[in-house]
């Protein structure tokens, strides 16, 4: 069922019943046995958290289907983490990911001029060239890091270049955006959420100092941008829009906080997973070295993937009212997890869902938020980043080995492999 036929399994995990609530949870992977349990038990699952209040699993595809759409009744303005905040810390951290249509909807057409799939289609030259640079650097080295030469440089680069900020930049914006999203890891940040007091940091994005720094660095933006310069895609994201809205410096900074972190890192963690795939069942790269130039097979293959990666497991809810669902009675307050990585492997809508289809159709796939309010503003650039890169390595590599145990990402909000010792040969 879990490849484990596979050197180098996607998840080494067998456990049942892994505590969700924990930090620890995806550490040997995803646990998939445990989201099996839970799809099979019953549509919403109640689950203790060891240092909160508790909250309802969903973990059926159809189930979040329907509860992610119903944005009156579960609202993401409390927060989109498992871990609670106070009404303060809410209003000084929140993004436009924090807040319900009207109003997400009004400052999401203002962003949508900077990352629609028009605009970002204009980029595809620029990634094939960088992406081509970086396999080329990775053939000569033998062994190398996947996630440090390939997967954390494509889409920081291509941020950065979207953005307009300087390269000399780029390294000390990814370090700032790991610090703030994965402040759960060690490796990441010295402000580990669990093992450090945080609270002078409470008001703070992902209640990180990193924050501060990046706020600095939006300002010194905004001040570019005031003073006539032309920056990136920043004057779409500044000027008014067709009804007079302007963005405000503080949604603005958020905006450029959350942009450097999940712009970066979910992206980062499924070209990961891809060549984590190549690597360990070699057969698909022979299927991609069979379909060069079919750019429809290419689409469907990256799709295919991102649903493998499902780097974003989850996203939560709040219940504003009383309501029964299914025969659970939810009341007002009360935290949902619509756990999207585990309706990216249901049974009951993916035919084998633990093996990699490239040629999957239907993929009702549900990464990125699909189906709902709130789906992933950079979904295009993601998916174009992803494609290049499998069209890149199957042009110019004839094998993909890994060659030595990888590990993950300290958390239960992202699922990534953050060190994949990799090998091409030309």
């Amino acid at each position: 069922m879990l490849h484990t036929n596979w050197k180098y399994p996607f998840s080494g995990s067998t456990n049942d019943a892994v505590d969700l609530s924990s930090y620890d949870a995806f550490n040997e992977g995803a646990p998939f046995k445990t989201f099996e349990r839970l799809r099979n038990e019953e549509s919403i699952s109640w689950c203790e958290e060891a240092d909160g209040r508790g909250f309802w699993s969903v973990t059926k595809h159809k189930d979040i289907q329907t509860l992610n759409k119903d944005f009156s009744l579960l609202t993401s303005s409390k927060g989109i983490r498992i871990e609670d905040q106070t009404e303060e810390e809410y209003e000084a951290r929140k993004t436009f990911q924090e807040t319900d249509p009207p109003e997400h909807t009004k400052t999401r057409l203002i962003m949508h001029k900077a990352f629609g799939h028009m605009q970002i289609a204009k980029y595809e030259d620029e990634i094939r060239d960088i992406t081509v640079e970086l396999i080329e650097k990775s053939l000569k080295l033998g062994e190398f890091d996947a996630v440090k030469q390939i997967a954390s440089q494509l889409p920081m680069r291509m941020l950065g270049k979207i953005l307009g900020v300087p390269e000399e930049d780029y390294e000390w914006l990814v370090q700032k955006g790991d610090a703030l999203i994965s402040n759960t890891d060690p490796d990441y940040t010295d402000f580990v959420l669990d093992k450090v007091d945080t609270e002078e940091y409470r008001m703070l994005p992902f209640r990180s100092p990193a924050a501060m720094e990046l706020f600095d660095y939006a300002n010194k933006l905004i001040e570019r941008e005031r003073n006539g310069e032309q920056v990136g895609v920043i004057n779409l994201i500044l000027k008014p829009d067709n009804n007079g809205k302007v963005i405000s410096e503080g949604e603005f900074r958020n905006f450029f906080c959350l942009a450097i972190a999940a712009g970066n890192d979910t992206t980062r963690y499924s070209i990961t997973a891809c060549i984590h795939a190549l690597a360990n069942q070699p057969s698909l790269l022979q299927e991609l070295k069979d379909n060069i130039g079919n750019k429809d097979f290419f689409i469907s293959a990256t799709d295919e993937l991102i649903r493998w990666a499902s780097p974003t497991t989850h996203f939560r809810r709040t219940a504003t009212s009383d309501f029964e669902y299914k025969g659970k009675k939810v009341k007002t307050g009360d935290k949902l997890i619509l756990w999207f990585l585990s309706a990216n492997r249901d049974e009951n809508v993916f035919d084998e869902p633990y093996k990699i289809n490239l040629s999957r159709k239907p993929n009702r796939y549900l990464s990125f938020g699909q189906g709902g309010p709130h789906v992933c503003l950079g979904m295009f650039l993601a998916k174009l980043e992803v494609r290049v890169i499998l069209e890149e390595i199957a042009k110019r590599v004839s094998k993909v080995e890994q060659t030595g145990p990888h590990n993950y990402l300290r958390s239960n909000f992202i699922l990534g492999i953050k060190k994949l010792p990799i090998k091409f040969t030309a």
